[in-house]
């Protein structure tokens, strides 16, 4: 049996009972079957919220937009810094989608070196033609520069590579509700001075336009830790800790309070009795095993710079 630790939270909109699913292209909600409590008895459902977008929201409870840093309580723990060549901050490695395999790093040059990311890296993650990969040496480097990258996941799909090294998701977490109807509003963007008139292709005249919301009986957010897989890494008890003292700072901090997906989508968690860790609590955790980690990280920046040449650039 998987060593996995389950939990299942039961959410409410904030205000109201409407909320706003995510969107995809091309499909719009994603509206979905599933059995209901009757034998042969099915719900219309919705899928709220995606796993890659819950993994966002969970990265994003460690960033602080205002000083476009981790928050100060995780000081120390490494992730790469991506800057201009002027030195401003661009992006990082906690905010890119796929993380420490994003282009900007692998095409930057790192800092201290003459080589770009995907030169340099490659070469750190000790990969070999004819030679299988070493799965816990590659756990160990990526701990060392962005430890949630062993949490949510990487894929370097580097063609020059002999190998694309794969980290799938330790933490899957989505949201999905049931019995759901739909609720249809809509507005007219005025306009009080070209009011029959005018090109509103650039913003004059007046626009009506839909909107399309949902209600649900029931709303419930999914989470499932596999602790088999960091135990799999081969970091030691320590660097192990701070993984998991990561994951549960990570769900203190996006349910504990509002979970905010969009504008009319706000939830919050229903259950008086839910499993999901305090945040005094997993703060205190998180910080001492950041202390013990110490010695181990070796955070790096890149320089990237938007040159003509690029095969993207026309």
């Amino acid at each position: 049996m998987s060593n996995r630790t389950i939990h299942r939270l039961k959410l409410r909109p904030v205000i109201g009972t409407r909320f706003q699913p995510t969107g995809f292209p091309d499909l719009g909600p994603a509206l979905f079957t599933s059995p209901g409590e009757e034998p042969g008895s099915w719900l219309q459902s919705l899928h709220v919220e995606s796993p890659q977008s819950m993994a966002n929201h969970m990265e994003a409870a460690t960033w602080d937009a205002g000083t476009q840093d981790q928050l100060a309580v995780l000081d120390g723990v490494p992730y790469v810094r991506v800057l201009s060549d002027d030195g401003d901050f661009l992006t990082s490695s906690r905010l890119e989608a796929h993380r420490l395999a994003s282009a900007y790093i692998m095409e930057g040059t790192v800092q201290g070196s003459t080589r770009n990311g995907e030169d340099w890296i490659g070469d750190a993650l000790e990969l070999r033609a004819g030679r299988p990969l070493n799965h816990r040496h590659i756990a160990d480097r990526l701990f060392r520069w962005d430890p949630l990258s062993l949490i949510h996941g990487v894929f370097f799909a580097r063609k020059k590579w002999p190998w694309q090294p794969k980290v799938a998701r330790a933490v899957t977490a989505f949201i999905d509700a049931y019995d759901v109807q739909t609720a249809v509003s809509g507005g007219v963007k005025s306009d009080s001075v070209e009011i029959k008139g005018g090109n509103t292709d650039t913003g004059y005249g007046m626009v009506p336009h839909q909107r399309t919301e949902f209600t649900a009986r029931d709303i419930i957010a999914f989470v499932s830790v596999d602790h088999d897989q960091i135990q799999s890494y081969g970091l030691g008890s320590d660097r192990t800790e701070l993984l998991e003292a990561l994951i549960d700072f990570e769900l203190a901090s996006v349910f504990g309070g509002g979970l905010r997906l969009r504008t009319a989508c706000d939830l919050e968690v229903a259950d008086a009795d839910s499993d999901i860790p305090d945040l005094l609590g997993a703060t205190t955790r998180v910080q001492a095993a950041i202390k013990t980690c110490q010695g181990t990280f070796e955070p790096f920046s890149v320089t990237w710079a938007d040159r003509a040449g690029r095969k993207d650039k026309a």
